[in-house]
């Protein structure tokens, strides 16, 4: 968006779409005829935060709750490193010439939350399912044998019984 005083600033990305614990650039490239300042600041529901502000070639003063997650490029860009959901929103991007002109850009970005919970809890209850099916078909095969081999030995004793009772009635 060029300014009658030759400041610039181009957004190429106004949206971004990013998920948990991803990094994010936040691209913008701007170009002015003298030394320009740069200040990125947050808005959201909880409200507006400044992110980073520097001077071209000089300083750079990023705040407390960024100093860790935010790298600052020369055209203006900054990288945030692992957005949460809190990072959702607005971010402002400010280019003051020396002479005091502004311009300023827009940029949203979405970030959504991957939700493990509900695969965890269907793994772990098709575990538990499959080890409770384990343990019954041991069972019902214990069960089984248990059971031929009652047979076995109900039938045997049945059998022999009746062999003495058919020799004995042959001897008399």
């Amino acid at each position: 968006l060029p300014a009658p005083e030759g400041v610039s600033l181009h957004v190429p990305q106004p949206n971004i779409n990013a998920t948990v614990a991803q990094n994010i650039l936040l691209s913008v490239d701007y170009s002015c005829r003298g030394v320009a300042t740069v200040e990125w600041k947050h808005v959201s529901s909880r409200g507006t935060t400044r992110i980073v502000e520097w001077r071209s070639g000089n300083y750079v003063n990023v705040s407390a709750g960024y100093k860790d997650r935010v790298t600052v490029f020369e055209n203006g860009s900054i990288q945030l490193l692992n957005v949460g959901v809190r990072d959702a929103g607005y971010y402002f991007v400010t280019v003051t010439e020396e002479h005091g002109t502004n311009i300023y850009g827009t940029i949203v970005v979405n970030v959504y939350e991957i939700i493990y919970e509900d695969l965890h809890f269907v793994a772990v209850f098709f575990a538990f399912l499959t080890g409770v099916s384990a343990i019954l078909i041991c069972f019902m095969w214990l069960c089984n044998k248990s059971l031929h081999l009652f047979q076995k030995k109900t039938h045997k004793l049945t059998a022999s019984n009746t062999e003495e009772i058919e020799l004995e009635t042959i001897e008399c």
